[in-house]
């Protein structure tokens, strides 16, 4: 039967299994193959999809499968750009992208508009039609991106939201032009468009973070989780259509609504990254490619001609946006080159504004035939506009990404501001490891790959029973770490003594930050209090963080942070800083600083550097900071700066936060940290700052304050 099936085989294919099968051979080869000639796998996809397709040799036919997962491909994209933005860059940007949205709408659509009305003769309301084809742009090399850890970079960041800008103004173009060859434009029109847009933002921007942070915090499972995170997808791209827009931007919307509930560094976010990689935006390239005839090119001069006048207003708009974006707020040369391969791509809604155009059907002429608001020469111009505009923005980005990402790694080699850090997660309650780890994946430096421990001390003694337990400890905090996609090193330490065990691991790994976990219930018990000042603090070169979560840390809105008096003047209290300077990045959670004058003034200073959403508020006594903790909201949670005794830092009243914290913070999160005291004196490169790629600046800024 087997054999007879194949040798009845007929194309298109099929068969369930072989177009799937067909498929991941193509998303699996062409990384492969094209990344060794250095062509972009992206164009790959899309020229696969052109030779497979039902204009190449016609293997598989761009049925609703190809369709439905491509459509998902497609939102995902616009859903990670959202996801991925930095908000805080984003807040301070704002009228970049807006300066930038503006140059990249305007000056494609103004050369859109001549050519299609004094070139090619159509009418206003096609001409201005047709020019709105080319004010949009698809963020098809974005993933690129993304791998090379530049999506943060200001020109990424200003593109990603100039698309959002020139998507939303394209579609609403189409909006009105369809609305006045139907009619239907008048006072209602308007009213009703209006009132379904802003509908449409608030359901999405307010609505779905309130639904999103009670799902994660009553939800453990992962996969239900990523389901979640699908779900929302969709039901934002429903949202967007019913509001009269186009879904990609509902994706966006919904990337920028779950922003701050998906840590960059999280297990979710690492889950929602490679599953759309592997397989959604793959499909969508390839069908993508499948909408590309090369024949009709070879059929009419007239396809041509339109097609020649379409890519110059499109690659000429964007290359000329670009270069004012560039010049207008002082980009480097790479980075403007960067906004213009990131935005010459024409895909999504360039495809969506073509066939609704071609549907509509103005007049008829003598013989019958339709008369279209975008005609077949259009449609097909559109085509060759999509193959190469996406050829041009794999290219151009690849190239400037590339160099930007290696002018980076340059600066964070050549730089005097690096910091080896070494993490050791003291774990001892099975509640309290995955909480553990994602503070220390959310706090650690994205290049520290290796030096990432777990301890569990077991008694001398070897009780069997001790021994699985820690088995099965470290075995939950590797998986955990995994599932992020970051190694965790595993460590069983026989001693007489938890504390002794501890303190050796700490000598031996050289570790420069121990993080301690507290129980729910019993928080600050007194044989921990104990241990910690007549143990763990006894370490006077290692950042010592104690660690309460009451909740999954994804779900915090805002943390307060504590800083006493003559803080910056410990030794450790640069490197402790930036630890909440990695929660406010990673996880784009708001920090509210409660610090003396002069401490308010330094931190202002480094965050014009690197920047964070944060408040400041003068902390005049430690008093004023006890009652702003013991008032903490729902979703808000507390980080202290703390010193022992004999460190200029410290204040009698210090003693009482544990007492504190038991009686008022039971149901929220809460984190103190104790900076070292001393530098280590066998290891004084291990205490200059700026490790992380993303805190470079921050670490350049710290370095000339503290000297």
């Amino acid at each position: 039967m087997i054999l007879l099936s194949i040798h009845n085989l007929s194309f298109p294919i099929e068969d369930p299994v072989l177009k799937f099968l067909l498929v991941l051979v193509i998303i699996l080869a062409a990384p492969l193959l094209l990344n060794k000639i250095k062509v972009p796998h992206l164009l790959g996809l899309i020229i696969a999809g052109a030779v497979i397709g039902p204009n190449g040799f016609n293997l598989l036919a761009r049925d609703s499968s190809i369709v439905v997962t491509g459509t998902t491909g497609l939102l995902y994209i616009m859903f990670l750009a959202g996801l991925e933005i930095d908000m805080g860059d984003f807040k301070k940007n704002k009228w970049k992208s807006l300066g930038y949205g503006a140059y990249a709408f305007i000056f494609p659509f103004i050369l859109g508009f001549v050519g299609a009305y004094y070139l090619l003769g159509f009418s206003v309301l096609t001409s201005v039609l047709f020019a709105s084809l080319f004010s949009s742009q698809t963020l098809i090399t974005y993933p690129l991106i993304s791998k090379l850890g530049i999506a943060k970079n200001r020109a990424v960041n200003i593109t990603v939201g100039g698309t959002m800008i020139t998507d939303i103004a394209t579609l609403l173009v189409l909006a009105v032009v369809v609305g006045m060859v139907q009619g239907d434009v008048g006072t209602s029109f308007w009213v009703k468009l209006s009132v379904s847009v802003i509908l449409f933002s608030l359901i999405v921007l307010l609505l779905f973070p309130i639904i999103g942070r009670w799902f994660f915090k009553k939800v453990n499972d992962k996969i239900s989780q990523y389901i979640f995170v699908l779900v929302m997808i969709y039901l934002a791209a429903l949202l967007a259509e019913l509001a009269g827009i186009e879904a990609i931007i509902g994706a966006f919307f919904a990337g920028l609504a779950l922003n701050r509930l998906i840590p960059h560094t999280s297990s979710l976010m690492n889950r929602v990254e490679f599953v759309g990689n592997a397989i959604f935006i793959p499909f969508f390239l390839i069908s993508v490619g499948m909408l590309i005839d090369f024949t009709v090119f070879f059929k009419s001069f007239e396809t041509l001609k339109v097609a020649a006048i379409m890519l110059v207003a499109s690659i000429g708009g964007k290359y000329i946006s670009a270069v004012i974006t560039q010049k207008t707020f002082r980009f480097t040369k790479e980075e403007g080159k960067l906004i213009f391969g990131l935005s010459s791509a024409s895909a999504a809604a360039t495809l969506a504004t073509v066939m609704v155009g071609y549907n509509i059907i103005v007049s008829e002429t003598e013989t019958g035939e339709p008369v279209r608001l975008l005609n077949e020469h259009v449609l097909n111009g559109s085509i060759l506009l999509i193959l190469i505009s996406c050829t041009i923005s794999s290219f151009i980005s690849m190239a400037s990404a590339q160099k930007i990402a290696e002018t980076d790694n340059e600066d964070t080699v050549s730089g005097n501001s690096h910091e080896e850090e070494s993490l050791l997660l003291a774990i001892n309650h099975q509640e309290t490891v995955e909480r553990m780890v994602n503070l220390g994946i959310l706090i650690k430096a994205h290049s520290n790959t290796e030096d990432f421990f777990a301890l569990n001390v077991i008694n001398e003694d070897k009780n069997e029973s001790s021994v699985k337990n820690a088995e099965k400890l470290l075995h939950q905090a590797t998986d955990a770490a995994a599932s992020a996609d970051v190694k965790l090193q595993p460590l069983k330490r026989y001693d007489n003594d938890v504390v002794n065990g501890v303190n050796n691991v700490i000598k031996e790994q050289e570790i420069t930050d121990l993080i301690i976990g507290l129980e729910d219930e019993k928080g600050f018990s007194p044989s921990f209090v104990y241990n910690l000042y007549n143990g763990y603090l006894q370490n006077d070169h290692v950042n010592v963080l104690v660690y309460h979560a009451a909740q999954p840390i994804s779900t915090i809105k805002k943390y307060a942070v504590m800083i006493p008096e003559n803080s910056d003047k410990e030794a450790g209290f640069f490197h402790a800083l930036l630890r909440v300077w990695n929660i406010a990045r990673n996880s784009g959670a708001t920090m509210i600083f409660y610090a003396p004058e002069s401490i308010i003034d330094l931190l202002q200073r480094i965050i014009k550097k690197a920047n964070i959403e944060a408040e400041f508020i003068i902390m005049n006594t430690w008093h004023d900071g006890e009652k702003t903790a013991a008032g903490l909201k729902e979703d808000e949670a507390l980080i202290v700066f703390m010193a022992k005794r004999g460190m200029v830092s410290y204040i009698p009243q210090m003693r009482l936060m544990p007492e504190l914290l038991n009686k008022n913070l039971k149901e929220n999160n809460y984190l103190l940290i104790y900076p070292f005291s001393e530098y280590d004196k066998n290891s004084p490169e291990k205490r200059s700052f700026g490790n992380h790629r993303d805190f470079i600046e921050i670490g350049n800024v710290i370095q000339k304050i503290f000297k």
